[in-house]
């Protein structure tokens, strides 16, 4: 299994290789986030963002998978598409679970960290880091339903196991793509025309390390090779 950074720099790699798919996926998929955030109330954007962008942000994955698998020539828009179209169940039920996480720690804060004191303050930081832990623990479900051909609800039980098994690995890929989005956001135009595209090649390739991990090379000694006698045959 390869370091988190070696996953990072062939991350980049492939996303600098890809740069016009991986423009043209977000920005397809940034498309619907222009009317949810400009005009929706923010409960309803929560619900839009969970029921509608989260399936089309499958779709791109659903894509991408499709493209770095390069087993044949694909439409990549078209691949959005019919990727979207499967990510109804997926996408939405993953989305769900983050709103309704989401709610759980904002309405935590409101009514413990609304009281003061330090009970308050134990129950907010304890409830935050159970909704973390719940957050991280979903960062394979997607990549499980379109690398392993899972369901949904195995899918996610799988994720959590994933989880528990690599925490180390699986906290710092969530780091890393958080700073990722953070950075990202800084422009909107920078998070509309890239984030979707990198974010899904990312999450594949930190997926597949997991999944189908590749022997690290084996570093030797420099006594390792030595050959017995005084030529060797790299001497000859």
């Amino acid at each position: 299994m390869r370091k988190l950074s070696e996953v990072l720099v062939k991350s980049g790699a492939e996303i600098y290789r890809d740069i016009i798919p991986v423009a043209l996926y977000s920005v397809v998929s940034s498309i619907v986030l222009v009317p949810i955030l400009m005009f929706a109330p923010l409960p309803i954007a929560v619900l839009l963002l969970a029921v509608i962008y989260m399936p089309i942000l499958f779709g791109v994955s659903y894509a991408v998978h499709h493209r770095l698998e390069r087993k044949e020539r694909r439409n990549g828009l078209k691949d959005i598409w019919n990727g979207t179209m499967k990510g109804f169940i997926p996408g939405g039920a993953v989305g769900v679970l983050y709103a309704v996480l989401g709610f759980i720690l904002w309405s935590t804060w409101w009514y413990y960290g609304g009281q003061g004191g330090i009970t308050g303050t134990a129950v907010s930081v304890f409830q935050t880091f159970f909704v973390l832990m719940a957050l991280m623990s979903q960062f394979y479900t997607w990549q499980l339903v379109l690398q392993k051909n899972m369901g949904i609800i195995q899918a996610m039980g799988e994720s959590v196991k994933l989880f528990f098994r690599h925490p180390g690995y699986t906290m710092g890929a969530c780091f890393q793509a958080l700073c990722l989005t953070a950075l990202l956001m800084l422009t909107v135009v920078g998070f509309g025309a890239l984030f979707a595209g990198m974010f899904a090649i990312y999450q594949h390739k930190v997926a597949l390390n997991v999944l189908e991990p590749e022997e690290e090379p084996v570093t030797s000694g420099g006594n390792d090779h030595q050959h017995t006698g005084w030529i060797s045959p790299g001497n000859v």
